[in-house]
């Protein structure tokens, strides 16, 4: 217990040092002052309307990476002006290299590192924690999402607003207006947290207008000037969206022989602006037929594996949900609920209260299914916003079996509930970060040792970042709702140090090289070591972007349960058996300047029962810009074990071809040939926005047998949206 209070300590001792130590906002001193457009402005590139002559002009950018110790090379200006209904923007970037582009695609919320692209991100409560991030790449393609825990984007938000760019050979102009009514924000603030951000490929630099230091994303909320309002922002008055949708389809199992199922539905979700930040979700019958399908992958792992929420009403604040906790220690996993089921309906409330409290509250409702009953789930989560940017969250989830009879319904719990509290480090400057959380859960027969806590303090500066993680789950803790794939341990505890350095050169090719050591161990409730693995890195950073790593690692495992090495049916290890292995390997990511880039690794080494793995994957993309991106993933791994295994070989490849006809026309196919799942997945979309956040999908899914392409299952949906503001 030792490792538990000392993680404890440290983070405790920081937090109460973080609100009087670091208590200056790094960039205060940078503003820019916003004043009442002068004259009507329209959205389209060109930025010749009277209303852009005599606003206040933001340049000088500083460099970021390279290095972050000079003025940017590349010159931007950026202009903003509002009225009663928008935000408006007008960025002009000047090219460091007359004639070039370089983006892959008009794709929306596009791959940062692969575009030269131009970024705004907007702390709108200037609690320098929670913001907004729009922007747009050389080409047009649009950039939207939800800002959260201080650095991170939330790509999958949506929202209207309008945006266009328009390019020549010395510049690229980019224009939006984005309306109050898409974004949250605090009544009656005059100064909100913004910085702007650009990346051009050409010559492989990023830069700020804010400066940043080069170990930050530029997305970091903590290095943000200031925006300064002539007077509060206007209220947006009635702020109701209506999302209607009408969805029809065809799909038909060739396994049952039961003939092709037709469907034919509708539905909806409502958007209330409670307040200009508080919003109520509201939806009934959703349908989530034109999600992008999930990305495979091949499983040779003991635990579950994770897939991201890709649903739209689960988007907006996703981070008071979903980020309770750690990424193996999750009490609420949206996945969790109406995937195979259908959700009859459900309610959000989420955003702040005020400039210290945020709240959020989910109620979904799910019907019934053979013998799984309609579950209702429920979901609260409080956060307090304490010194410079930390905070305290507070969360329960309950799920509840409706109707529940335990003849019919007896292999499922009656009811699960999560109830936990959590402390969130964050300095000013961002050099200490760190989490305390402790969980309960309550489940009929689970009762005694249903606790779960974890604790991590992280420090990175230029050169040097070390970190301390730890995590106790015990042997009857049950987050049904939740994603805790460790838990399968029946009980277990944690420890996983962590040490980086990082050595600057001066070098025509290379920015900074340096070590990683990385170790992980766990101890079962008898305090015996059952998993213990070591690596250490030597990682590579080049400045035409692109990356490399070598590493070694040793690993032992000792069994809990029996447990099959190919995840493929087959003969099982036994429980209580002991395995030894090392192995090494590399990773590199090619510079992203060029149109074809590539990503390629391998590991060699040891694996279970004394056998050998051999693992190689890659990555290739190829662009014609900006209409068309293929890419093509591959995986093979190659296991060597004794009998009864002897050889198992898996492939899993994925040819992607993505193309835009413009930034609002999109058709992407991907297929997926995974011979460990036994499967081949084709999955077509044609995507046409035509109205902002209004849409009309096409969605075609086949799934075959590998050895003679027959087609297991076949389905065709047409779905159309529109975003209705009242």
């Amino acid at each position: 217990m030792r490792p538990l209070l000392s993680g404890i300590f440290i983070c405790i001792l920081f937090a109460g040092s973080s609100g009087s130590t670091f208590a200056q906002k790094p960039n205060d001193n940078y503003q820019y002052h916003i004043y009442p457009a002068q004259s009507a402005i329209r959205v389209d590139g060109i930025g010749n309307e009277a209303a852009w002559q005599n606003v206040e002009v933001a340049g000088d950018f500083y460099m970021v990476q390279p290095i972050d110790t000079s003025f940017a090379r590349a010159k931007t200006e950026v202009r903003m002006t509002y009225d009663k209904q928008n935000i408006y923007i007008l960025v002009t970037n000047f090219k460091p290299v007359p004639g070039t582009l370089i983006v892959e695609s008009l794709r929306r919320d596009f791959t940062f590192n692969k575009n030269d692209n131009f970024l705004l991100f907007m702390d709108t409560f200037d609690d320098r924690t929670n913001g907004f991030s729009f922007g747009s790449n050389a080409a047009g393609a649009p950039w939207d999402g939800q800002q959260y825990d201080g650095a991170a984007v939330n790509l999958s938000w949506d929202n209207r607003w309008e945006t266009a760019v328009k390019n020549d050979d010395e510049k690229w102009v980019w224009e939006a207006a984005i309306p109050f009514k898409s974004i949250r924000y605090k009544p009656g603030i005059t100064t909100w947290g913004i910085n702007f951000s650009r990346l051009d490929l050409t010559i492989a630099e990023k830069s700020a207008w804010a400066p940043v230091p080069r170990q930050f994303a530029t997305a970091s909320l903590a290095y943000t000037g200031g925006l300064i309002w002539d007077q509060p922002p206007p209220d947006p008055g009635a702020n109701i969206s209506v999302i209607p949708y009408v969805a029809t389809g065809l799909n038909k199992d060739f396994r049952q022989h039961d003939g092709t199922k037709r469907k034919l539905q509708a539905g909806g979700d409502v958007k209330i602006g409670i307040t200009p930040s508080l919003n109520l979700d509201l939806t009934v019958n959703p349908d989530f037929s034109q999600v992008d399908v999930d990305v495979q992958q091949t499983n040779l792992d003991r635990f579950e594996l994770f897939f991201p929420e890709r649903r739209q009403f689960f988007l907006e604040n996703a981070d008071l949900f979903a980020n309770f906790g750690y990424a193996s220690i999750r009490p609420f996993f949206s996945r969790r609920v109406g995937l195979g089921v259908p959700i009859l309906y459900g309610a959000r409330l989420s955003g702040k209260l005020n400039q210290n409290w945020r709240l959020g509250v989910l109620n979904v409702q799910t019907s019934s299914q053979d013998s799984l009953p309609g579950q209702n789930f429920a979901v609260v989560a409080l956060q307090r916003q304490v010194l410079a940017r930390s905070n305290v969250r507070l969360m329960m989830v309950n799920k509840d079996a409706i109707h529940y009879r335990p003849e019919v319904n007896g292999e499922f719990n009656r009811y699960n509930r999560n109830v936990g509290a959590e402390f969130n480090l964050a300095s000013v400057n961002n050099l200490w970060t760190g989490k305390v959380m402790f969980l309960k859960s309550f489940t009929p027969d689970r009762k005694g040792d249903d606790l779960a806590h974890a604790a991590d303090i992280t420090y990175a500066n230029t050169h040097f970042a070390w970190q301390w993680q730890h995590e106790y789950v015990g042997s009857n803790y049950n987050a049904e709702v939740g994603y805790v794939p460790n838990a399968i341990r029946n009980g277990y505890y944690k420890i996983s140090p962590r040490v980086d350095y990082l050595f600057f050169v001066k070098s025509n090719t290379l920015i900074s090289h340096g070590p990683r050591l990385q170790s992980t161990f766990y101890w079962n409730k008898q305090h015996t070591l059952t998993d213990n693995e070591t690596v250490l890195f030597y990682n590579f950073n080049f400045k035409n972007r692109g990356t490399a790593n070598i590493w070694a690692a040793t690993n032992y495992v000792r069994l809990l349960r029996p447990f099959d090495p190919t995840n493929s049916g087959r003969e099982q290890l036994a429980t209580g058996t002991e395995h030894h292995w090392k192995s090494a390997g590399f990773e590199f990511n090619s510079s992203p300047k060029r149109n074809f880039t590539y990503t390629v690794s391998s590991r060699v080494g040891g694996y279970y029962q004394g056998g050998e793995r051999t693992n190689f994957a890659a990555d290739l993309g190829y662009r014609f810009q900006p209409y068309v991106a293929l890419t093509l993933s591959s995986n093979y791994n190659n296991i060597l074990l004794p009998a009864p295994w002897n050889r198992v070989e898996y492939w899993l490849v994925g040819p992607r071809v993505d193309v835009t006809f413009r930034n609002n026309l999109f058709l992407t196919t991907f297929v997926q040939y995974n011979n460990q799942a036994d499967n081949i997945n084709l999955n077509t979309r044609l995507q046409w926005r035509y109205k902002p956040a209004s849409d009309l999908f096409i969605v075609y899914t086949d799934n075959y047998l590998p050895e003679n392409f027959h087609v297991k299952t076949r389905a065709l949906v047409l779905k159309l949206t529109y975003w209705w503001n009242i």
